[in-house]
């Protein structure tokens, strides 16, 4: 060795400065079913990020760039241990294995790039698209905002629903539930509401999420498909945790979700947040909660799925100016069973939300798309959003079908009804035929005045009822090809003023003569 090697080593030698690096490890005692049991963690917190040693997976949380590993989530603290739930592939963990303390809460990347997007329970793409490069990670749990931060709502969210938008009008920032049988149509509701954003302008227009939590993945597919025709998917987000995924990733989906919209509402936008549905969620929950040995309550839920779900949906808020304006509107789907609405789930979250639209079987068997009933739906917000517009012409109208809809039950018993009552039953079931509406073909605020104008004068009096469908989408295509200025108007102003009910009475007479056919009963 010559002179010169040894007095490198000497150096280096002399500044060598040895680093500590302290690190909170445990050690798994018991593995079952997805969930871990884990001593030695003393320190760690609710909802915190661990990584297994000798796993492998993926960025889960902020500051884990580069690394490859197995990450669990932490749900139970008790006095000899803490209980997590593994997120990634359970057979790659067994007893023994070390786990590393990360003092990372679980986040999920968000971001303009994840419009158009498909997404896991995690923020990560499963559509075959490639990694995002630029994203904000946002944390899964968050307080909701206050009452001094929030304003109240007044912008309508239209949902091109003409008996939603007249009667159960929901306003941005609201939560609406959607709620009825399997099979009701409930889905399409929701879909429909994402498509209709298209129509707003792009300065205007809500940034939509879809969350399928323990949906089919043919059905996600579907509608991932159905939006990207309907050119819908540019402004949308879908996180899907399918019926396949483990029970963890289909209970923290809809935190995902609202994860995701907060980065924008954060920033000033209005973002419309779907979650389909919030059963399969909590029997996701509740499945967790018995794997972690947390004592059952009623129908073996745990004794926090209340907390569960109001900690979710009061994230969706409407913002003061002085946190930016932004807005998240819930629109959570329950479904319920034979039609039952005093179930356990379908209460809890009822009382959290501010209003609900009921779809129930009967009606959508009779062909009545979309099968609302009147009489137990409710908005409590929305029709301080409601444009003056819809209010001048839908003004009566739920009152109306609601007073239809006992007639038609006694209409059944009678023999010989009376000339007032046998008009009023035939007046709704003509209303019942122009509310009716195709599936993906949602109709602009301006389309629905014009219509709901028509029928609240009469104009289908004379019409057969077999026919009013035909020849409302008759009008509609008049309307839409004669009077485009009278229609931008009412859009443009959101109300129906004397000049513009002047221009549609001229409207309907030229149609009426034009097509005298339709008329005669």
């Amino acid at each position: 060795m010559d002179a010169s090697t040894v007095e490198k080593i000497i150096k280096e030698i002399e500044h060598f400065a040895p680093s500590h690096e302290s690190q909170h490890v445990g050690r798994v005692t018991s593995v079952g079913d997805g969930v871990v049991a884990i001593d030695g963690l003393s320190k760690a917190v609710m909802s915190e990020i661990v990584i297994f040693e000798e796993g492998k997976g993926k960025k889960l949380a902020e500051g884990m760039q580069g690394q490859s590993e197995l990450y669990g989530l932490i749900l139970n603290l008790e006095e000899d241990g803490v209980r997590a739930t593994i997120l990634g592939d359970t057979a790659r963990v067994n007893e023994g294995m070390t786990v590393k303390s990360t003092g990372k809460i679980l986040s999920v990347p968000s971001g303009e790039e994840l419009l158009g997007r498909v997404v896991n329970a995690l923020g990560e793409p499963i559509d075959g698209k490639g990694p995002f490069k630029e994203t904000t990670m946002m944390p899964v749990e968050r307080q909701a905002a206050g009452v001094i931060d929030r304003k109240s709502v007044s912008v309508p969210l239209q949902t091109g629903i003409k008996a939603i938008d007249s009667m159960i009008p929901i306003g941005r920032g609201q939560r609406e539930l959607i709620i009825g049988d399997r099979g009701t149509g409930k889905t399409t509701v929701a879909v429909d509401t994402i498509i209709n954003q298209r129509n707003e302008p792009k300065d205007n227009r809500p940034i939509c999420i879809y969350v399928a939590i323990g949906q089919k993945e043919s059905k996600t597919a579907r509608i991932v498909e159905q939006l990207r025709r309907e050119r819908a998917l540019e402004y949308t987000i879908i996180v899907d945790a399918p019926a396949s995924a483990p029970a963890a990733l289909q209970f923290l989906a809809p935190f995902s979700g609202v994860a995701i919209g907060e980065y924008f509402m954060d920033r000033g936008y209005d973002v419309l947040i779907v979650y389909d549905d919030l059963s399969k969620q909590a029997v996701a929950y509740r499945e967790l909660s018995l794997l972690l040995r947390r004592p059952p309550g009623r129908e073996a839920y745990p004794g926090d799925i209340f907390y569960l779900h109001s900690r979710l949906l009061e994230r969706a808020a409407c913002l003061s100016k002085e946190k930016g304006g932004g807005s998240i509107t819930g629109l959570p789907i329950i479904e319920t069973q034979e039609g039952d609405v005093s179930g356990y789930i379908p209460t809890n979250v009822i009382s959290i939300t501010d209003g609900q639209i009921f779809l129930i079987a009967e009606l959508f068997n009779k062909g009545v798309r979309p099968a609302i009933d009147v009489g137990i739906s409710v908005s409590r917000v929305g029709s301080s959003a409601q444009t003056k517009a819809m209010k001048s012409v839908a003004g009566g109208l739920k009152l109306e079908l609601a007073q239809f809809r006992e007639l038609e039950a006694f209409m059944q018993f009678a023999q010989d009804l009376d000339k007032v009552t046998a008009d009023r039953i035939a007046s709704g079931q003509r209303m019942v035929e122009v509310l009716k509406q195709k599936n993906g073909a949602p109709i602009p605020i301006e389309m629905q005045v014009a219509i709901l104008y028509a029928a609240s004068h009469k104009f289908f009096a004379d019409v057969l009822v077999a026919k009013v469908t035909a020849v409302e989408a008759e009008l509609v295509e008049y309307l839409d090809g004669q009077h485009p200025k009278t229609l931008a108007a009412i859009k443009k102003t959101g109300t129906v003023s004397e000049d513009l009910k002047k221009d549609l009475n001229r409207a309907l007479e030229e149609f009426t003569l034009a097509h005298k056919e339709l008329f005669s009963q």
